[in-house]
């Protein structure tokens, strides 16, 4: 499957590269960090993408640099021309470069794509202390009644591995990771350009939300979850 994102056939898919959903991701990982209380001087994202998710992040943080890892020739080459003082793009496997080690390390919609994850989210860990993961929570019970859903993320944006909140966190876990934090993220309510059935289902999951969010995001899905650990 990684050769849809070496080829120009995930372009192809997605010319954007969802570069409409950076500002939202980016306040996403800005809170989870602030809530926390993390200093850090260094923050590299792995999958960066066109790299509008660091470029957000570094107007948050201005002191920090920044770094972002992709393994797409045609997404490094158009963040590549936005480069500026304190972020770089790399054409590379951040897990097969020697040395390189940040304070904060964002993986963001990353994990789901990636065949053998599991070897994946372990050689992560020696390239930071802490790490923002953002995983899709394809897996609910609406989502699975209906199939298509799920056979659409894996045909249009590559999805391998479904996961709800409990095996994503125990995915983690099993990966030597300690989870500090995480909350769900309402990907399919605030993120623009949304199919026409996810804004019919906006209100029920908001309001099923409000009441046992554990319960809305495994009946209904439209959530995500960011997971900081270390």
């Amino acid at each position: 499957m990684q050769d849809i994102y070496v080829s120009d056939q995930y372009a192809e898919l997605n010319p954007t590269w969802h570069e409409e959903d950076s500002p939202w991701k980016a306040r996403q990982i800005e809170e989870i960090i602030r809530k926390n209380g993390l200093r850090f001087e260094t923050l590299c994202e792995v999958g960066c993408g066109t790299g509008e998710i660091l470029l957000n992040l570094s107007r948050s943080f201005p002191k920090a640099q920044f770094a972002g890892y992709e393994i797409s020739p045609h997404a490094y080459q158009r963040a590549k021309t936005k480069e500026k003082s304190n972020v770089s793009f790399h054409l590379a496997n951040i897990v097969e470069e020697k040395d390189s080690h940040h304070d904060v390390v964002v993986i963001a919609d990353v994990i789901e794509h990636v065949e053998d994850y599991i070897s994946f989210i372990k050689d992560l860990r020696p390239c930071g202390r802490y790490k923002i993961f953002h995983i899709p929570l394809d897996l609910s019970v609406q989502s699975v009644l209906r199939a298509w859903p799920i056979t659409k993320l894996r045909a249009n944006v590559g999805h391998l591995h479904y996961f709800f909140k409990d095996t994503a966190i125990a995915t983690l876990k099993d990966c030597g990771y300690s989870v500090i934090d995480y909350k769900y993220t309402a990907s399919r309510l605030e993120l623009p350009n949304q199919a026409f059935t996810s804004a019919l289902m906006r209100l029920p999951r908001k309001l099923l939300f409000s009441i046992n969010p554990d319960l809305a995001v495994r009946l209904l899905g439209g959530y995500s979850l960011l997971v900081l650990a270390e």
